[in-house]
């Protein structure tokens, strides 16, 4: 998209482990809603919002939900399979390369592509 911005990128960074190391809802869906409503949603009350951000938000998640569903939904504990709270089981999850770090790595691979197609879709309207 070529966006940079150091402030949204902050204001992501603990989605990560299901939200803050939790094990709930995927930092990757979070990024993905995040970034759509970055370009469709208002800045203030005071403006307009555009309401593609609903409907692209939710074309999204219906895509993730696909996507997880080979791991039985859409949670960080279910996609990764391990407890973020539990230092064993997060240092086994970033050195085993079969492991779920893989299966993560290709969900956001996967994530962003489906996104980028709903960005492009409707950017050809």
């Amino acid at each position: 998209m070529n966006l940079v911005n150091e402030s949204a990128i902050k204001a992501v960074g603990a989605f990560g482990g299901g939200i803050a190391a939790s094990g709930s809802v995927c930092g990757t869906l979070l990024g993905g809603v995040a970034m759509i409503s970055s370009l469709y949603s208002r800045g203030n009350l005071g403006e307009k919002e555009d309401p593609r951000v609903w409907v692209l938000s939710s074309q999204f998640m219906k895509q993730f939900a696909e996507l997880t569903k080979p791991y039985g939904g859409m949670n960080c504990r279910d996609i990764a399979g391990v407890d973020w709270k539990n230092r064993a089981a997060v240092k086994k999850y970033y050195s085993d390369p079969e492991g779920g770090r893989k299966i993560c790595i290709k969900l956001v691979g996967d994530a962003a592509y489906a996104l980028g197609k709903i960005l492009e879709q409707e950017a050809a309207i």
